[in-house]
């Protein structure tokens, strides 16, 4: 079956840019918007695998829709597109446990892994975004001390998106280990128990794991 996006930006070369590239690759485009309204009625009527968003959009933004999608549990995975690097809405976007974050110039070289990666439910964020926000950042993340060296080896591991039956074989140990890691990770963290909050957290940390 072909992966159904909604595609909304209220850039209108923008939008028929993404349209039609993603169109070329074989992706079913089964609707697209202006506004941020319209956009979220698409996809609660259509409930496509995919939604590309613009952060910034007349009526609802694609934070706004990110957080709606996630409150009504809908099984929407979002991808958030912007011309922004500003720290808050990064910070927003990753509270909302979107699937995807990337920056509109590299929108044609990224989007397409970031679907991909999104569709085997490993959130993609934006390294262009990552660095510009960390290059004056050489600490590691306090929460990084909590961690022993197992649990260390296995976010690393998790940054480069390893499953963790390719983790257990990494390390020789069983996956019923890696997953008890995990858990007591996200603990440790303080991370909800989302699939995603943990590869998130270890995407946007990899540069100090």
């Amino acid at each position: 079956m072909h992966t159904s996006i909604v595609i909304a930006d209220d850039h209108p070369l923008m939008l028929r840019g993404l349209t039609d590239f993603l169109s070329s690759k074989g992706f079913q485009i089964v609707g697209s918007a202006q506004d941020g309204n319209t956009a979220y009625n698409l996809i609660v009527k259509l409930k496509p695998d995919i939604a590309i968003l613009d952060i910034r959009m007349p009526h609802k933004t694609g934070l706004e829709i990110a957080e709606a999608c996630k409150k009504n549990n809908l099984p929407t995975k979002i991808i958030l597109i912007t011309f922004d690097k500003e720290e808050e809405l990064y910070e927003q976007a990753k509270a909302c446990n979107v699937y995807g974050y990337i920056l509109k110039e590299f929108a044609v070289e990224e989007i397409e892994i970031c679907i991909k990666n999104a569709l085997n439910n490993k959130p993609y964020f934006s390294e262009e975004i990552a660095s510009y926000l960390n290059h004056n950042s050489n600490n590691k993340p306090a929460d990084l001390e909590l961690l022993t060296k197992s649990e260390s080896k296995i976010v690393k591991l998790i940054s480069e998106n390893k499953t963790s039956q390719e983790i257990a074989e990494e390390l020789s140990i069983s996956v019923r280990t890696v997953d008890k890691h995990r858990s007591n990770i996200v603990s440790k963290l303080n991370l909800d128990n989302k699939p995603t909050s943990l590869s998130i957290w270890a995407s946007l940390n990899k540069q100090h794991l």
